[in-house]
């Protein structure tokens, strides 16, 4: 059992991880930057300790000094949350060696599947269906024209260690191959220190559909019903919903089963996420497989009723899932907008300051998750998301009047924020009618501006 959990993150999910903790008479330990001194998470947890310097490279993302924090506190367990070091094997491996419990995979599963090329190779063996494209890792440009003249264009180039939308470029022709391939090549360098890319045919206006995962350290894995998070800009999603208006309960029940075989083929431990583009004909491919706790999991809590981070901590106690498939039952409907502090109308440039009055909505259905409080200097240094505005509702279309309502009741002020846009999205007769695709946004957005 789990005495002590050290959060290895900051923001509204290691509020979210620390209120579980609570509930589950664990101990817990956050950890903070000078720059988050103050923040909700530190006043939160039975203890807090100062892990670095104001950059994530100097605290965040410093596993030394994490590791050295579990160790004086005494903490047995350590959670990593979402972003920073929640997808480094690194990481996890060093807490499987100094003996601490880490809440997610086995390290290995973690670099198997966050390497896009080995995790693509091992759902083919597995009979996944993936996107065509190539099955090993390229560095140099002339392979890499090759390659995508085999696939045929359009292709998309991704960084074979990449994630977040970072390291991605899209080619229509070979003319536009070379300046595409070198600019997503540097940016992964950059964002992940690896050069080596992959290239897969570039499917137009898709679905994004993503399948929560649970799996234990017996075999037991079930799926809790898919995510629709077709609605990004850059490659980062803006709203959320579960579940997707593009499936039928068929292709629900067959893709749900397909993401459990992933999830066996990479043998999955804890929650994961295996992600799907799904095309205007009904097809799915599968992209990538997300080995940590995503941002947008309250939605599928809302229709399942299963708290995913208390189920994280019991499977990495070493306990078995107390339901099987059968038992999982998918209630109405869910979605969830990002509450971010940038400013639409100024290219969401970041909107950093302090905020000077706050008011969340409430009521039936209204779950709000947020660390941020009258008072809260929202810093440069980090990402802008303020809170996760959820609603539930017996119907799609009750929860669209619902968010519609919360929003209009959202107060926040001293900063810009994307309220007012997201409102927008909320009462469009696309996204009302469910007629989107990941494209959605940017049209969405040169309307705006015409």
């Amino acid at each position: 059992m789990i005495q002590k959990m050290l959060i290895a993150n900051r923001g509204e999910i290691a509020v979210r991880i620390i209120r579980v903790c609570r509930e589950m008479g664990i101990e817990t330990v956050a950890v903070y930057s000078v720059a988050d001194k103050e923040a909700l998470h530190t006043q939160l947890a039975d203890e807090a300790i100062c892990i670095g310097e104001t950059k994530s490279s100097e605290s965040y993302l410093n596993m030394e000094s994490i590791i050295s924090a579990a160790i004086t506190s005494g903490a047995d367990a350590i959670h990593p949350g979402f972003g920073f070091l929640s997808e480094n094997p690194t990481f996890a491996r060093l807490c499987e060696k100094c003996n601490i419990t880490y809440v997610g995979p086995h390290s290995d599963v973690i670099e198997k599947m966050g390497n896009k090329v080995q995790a693509r190779n091992t759902m083919i063996q597995a009979g996944i269906p993936v996107i065509p494209g190539n099955n090993d890792g390229i560095t140099d440009c002339e392979t890499g024209k090759s390659v995508a003249e085999e696939v045929g264009y359009p292709i998309m180039i991704k960084a074979a260690s990449g994630g977040g939308g970072k390291g991605m470029r899209v080619a229509y022709s070979s003319e536009e191959f070379e300046h595409c391939f070198l600019a997503a090549q540097t940016e992964s360098e950059k964002a992940f220190g690896d050069n080596t890319m992959y290239i897969e045919h570039f499917v137009e206006h898709p679905r994004h559909i993503e399948f929560q995962i649970l799996a234990d350290k017996y075999g037991n894995v079930v799926h809790l019903g898919e995510r629709d998070c077709s609605l990004q800009r850059n490659h980062q999603k803006i709203i959320e919903e579960a579940p997707s208006e593009a499936l039928s309960k068929e292709l629900r029940e067959e893709m749900g089963q397909v993401a459990v075989r992933a999830a066996v083929a990479a043998g999955y431990e804890n929650a994961g996420t295996i992600e799907f583009l799904l095309d205007k004909n009904g097809k799915y491919y599968f992209m990538e497989m997300n080995t940590r706790i995503q941002v947008e999991h309250p939605v599928t809590e809302s229709i399942t009723g299963i708290d995913i981070v208390k189920e994280q901590i019991k499977i990495a106690e070493g306990k078995k899932l107390n339901f099987e498939q059968k038992d999982i039952e998918i209630k109405g409907h869910s979605i969830e907008c990002r509450i971010n502090a940038e400013n639409p109308d100024k290219g969401f440039r970041p909107c950093p300051g302090k905020i000077t009055d706050l008011h969340f909505p409430g009521g039936k259905g209204v779950r709000v998750d947020s660390a941020i409080f009258s008072g809260y200097e929202v810093t440069p240094y980090y990402d802008s998301m303020l809170a996760k505005l959820i609603v539930y509702a017996d119907s799609r279309e009750e929860a669209i009047d619902k968010m519609r309502s919360a929003l209009g009741e959202v107060v926040i002020e001293g900063i810009d924020t994307n309220i007012d846009y997201q409102y927008e999205i909320i009462n469009n007769s696309d996204f009302i009618s469910g007629n989107f695709d990941v494209d959605f946004i940017d049209q969405f957005n040169q309307d705006r501006r015409a």
